[in-house]
């Protein structure tokens, strides 16, 4: 998949990304033995529960497991906050079968979609130098345009944008551009984002 996106390796290697195995338990059994606590990988979304009845409706066993690793068979995609800290996943399917395509950490926190832009963290200088900051959809379009060298690119994760992930974008430029998909729900985005940054950069944020 990264081959097919012209990905170099060292750019693989600098936004940090890897891959959950194909396995229900490898990382919660990795994680426990680097001494982290099972109610820690829950609350980090590392690990989910299982729902406490099967399918049929009928209680769960212990001895079936009541827990599993959030993500498996994916490439992981590290999402940090605006000061390069870590605050969770993004990670994308490698078998066209699995669904949801794209998964990411659940609400902790420490990770807030609708606070975080993917890729600020490494943007913001290029933002602040260029004046202009370019929003696109996905996690890696966001890694092929900084390889190619466009370095003030960044992305609300596949979300629709929100008013705190302007604010943070008006720390460094108030020029945007929308560069979207060019299918009907990429144009319903761009128009509703258009809508929201005039809103966002035409005022102050409420204290």
């Amino acid at each position: 998949l990264v081959e097919k996106r012209g990905l170099r390796q060292e750019t693989l290697e600098s936004f940090g990304l890897g891959y959950a195995p194909h396995s229900w338990n490898a990382t919660t059994t990795h994680l426990q033995s680097k001494g982290y606590r099972l109610d820690d990988l829950l609350e980090a979304g590392m690990v989910s529960e299982r729902e406490p009845q099967d399918r049929h409706g009928e209680p769960r066993r212990v001895d079936q497991g009541n827990y599993y690793d959030r993500f498996r068979n994916r490439i992981m995609i590290p999402i940090r906050d605006m000061r390069g800290r870590m605050a969770g996943f993004g990670a994308r399917i490698l078998d066209p079968q699995d669904i949801p395509k794209f998964l990411n950490s659940p609400q902790t926190p420490i990770f807030d979609k609708g606070h975080l832009l993917f890729g600020l963290d490494r943007a913001k200088k290029a933002i602040r130098q260029q004046d202009q900051a370019v929003i696109v959809e996905g996690y890696f379009d966001v890694i092929a345009l900084h390889q190619a060298g466009f370095e003030n690119v960044i992305s609300p994760m596949g979300t629709a944008l929100t008013e705190q992930q302007l604010y943070l974008l008006k720390r460094f430029s108030h020029r945007i551009i929308l560069a979207l998909d060019s299918d009907a729900a990429g144009d319903k985005a761009t128009i509703r984002g258009l809508h929201l940054a005039r809103q966002a950069l035409d005022r102050e944020q409420e204290p």
